[in-house]
């Protein structure tokens, strides 16, 4: 079975599997959330964004990353999970409380593609990272509400990450698999 076979096979779980891994670190965080994983034989090795809702759409957590530290995606959902509930810096600890009323949308990352355009860029198809010279990089997902373009989505990705407009960057696009 191919990594995307393995993928479009997984995805329908991967929702269920970041909510249990919540339920069992906030319920009792010395429970590993790795054993709410199960078996996940011929899982690719992807990187993820875990997106955390109200049942009103608001935002309650978001976090993710670039590289994959896990050795599937099960295991990386599981994980970006725990630190999306935990340690976004814009909101405070997830209680176990509010799991139940979350919405949880992970973000499966394909591999990144160099660009020098931002017409190249479809901010409902493609994600976009922008790296300075200085180590520092901004990320953004597709398909935000109210991004226009690319230029706007390099915009964004470079204030979210301090760089300045007029510097120099390099830039990436990815695919994202959606799964809810």
């Amino acid at each position: 079975m191919s990594a995307d076979a393995n993928l479009d096979a997984l995805g329908a779980e991967l929702a269920a599997i970041a909510r249990r891994a919540l339920c069992a670190h906030l319920a009792t965080p010395v429970r590993s959330w790795r054993d709410e994983v199960g078996s996940v034989l011929g899982a690719p090795k992807l990187p993820v964004f875990v997106t955390l809702r109200t049942r009103d759409g608001e935002l309650r957590g978001c976090i993710g990353s670039l590289k994959a530290q896990e050795p599937n995606v099960a295991l990386e959902t599981a994980r970006i999970a725990v630190l999306s509930a935990t340690e976004d810096p814009r909101f405070d600890r997830l209680g176990f409380f509010e799991i139940e009323e979350l919405r949880i949308e992970v973000s499966v990352l394909l591999p990144e593609e160099a660009f020098e355009d931002p017409r190249e860029l479809d901010d409902g198809e493609h994600g976009v990272v922008v790296r300075d010279e200085n180590g520092r990089q901004g990320v953004l997902l597709p398909g935000v509400p109210g991004v226009k373009n690319g230029a706007e989505q390099i915009a964004i990705a470079r204030r979210k990450a301090g760089i300045d407009p007029s510097a120099e960057v390099t830039m990436g696009r990815f695919a994202v698999r959606k799964f809810l």
